[in-house]
């Protein structure tokens, strides 16, 4: 099968559908972490390569919920409205994505903007639910293929509580306990290799 595994650096997904015997190709404005196939480019130039499956991990930056404080234009002003703007480019950039002619495809972002504005996705999952001790809410909006089934589930690790605040005594999960530095949006947009194993022996039977 010929896989696309569209905004990805990190080879994680790609290379989990290699090891299977796909032709997997990631693609990414970064150059991959690791050693595989990889387009260095907007992933639109490449859309009708022939692809049997794509699956795409678009930048939630402006579609997350998290940063959803920031599009306060009463108190943010300009800055609130610039990326406004930049939450259509990047609502826009996902419709390329969804209507791109592939019979398969898989979008994967957090809750946000997508499921107010485009759809709810069809599954929504927990790297928890596959054996890893990590907790991430992922949504999956799919096309062509089945929802992932749930393969082993463990407790999530906990990294601490919330000391004040809204959270206070909630337990810290593992991306909120991800401190901030210039790597801290590549560290939280890495696919767990759990998931994406399950990905490729999953979706790439079929």
């Amino acid at each position: 099968m010929n896989v696309l595994i569209a905004c990805e650096f990190s080879g994680i997904v790609r290379d989990a559908f290699d090891r299977r015997g796909h032709l997997a190709v990631s693609c990414d404005l970064l150059p991959s972490e690791q050693l595989g196939i990889h387009y260095q480019g907007d992933v639109r130039d490449i859309l009708d390569c022939g692809w049997d499956l794509m699956i795409a991990h678009p930048p939630c930056t402006y579609l997350s919920n998290a940063g959803i404080r920031w599009f306060n234009e009463e108190k943010y002003g300009e800055k609130a409205r610039e990326r406004k703007a930049q939450r259509i480019k990047a609502f826009d950039f996902v419709m390329d994505l969804a209507n791109a002619n592939i019979s398969k495809i898989v979008i994967e972002n957090p809750v946000g903007w997508l499921n107010s504005h485009w759809r709810k996705p069809e599954q929504i999952i927990q790297p928890w639910q596959f054996g890893v001790k990590e907790s991430k809410r992922t949504c999956l909006w799919i096309k062509g293929l089945p929802k992932l089934n749930y393969t082993r589930i463990v407790s999530p690790q906990i990294y601490g509580y919330f000391k004040r605040g809204k959270k206070k005594g909630q337990p810290i999960y593992g991306t909120q306990y991800c401190k901030s530095s210039e790597d801290r949006g590549k560290i939280r947009s890495r696919t767990f290799q759990g998931i994406a194993d399950v990905m490729a022996e999953q979706w790439g039977k079929l």
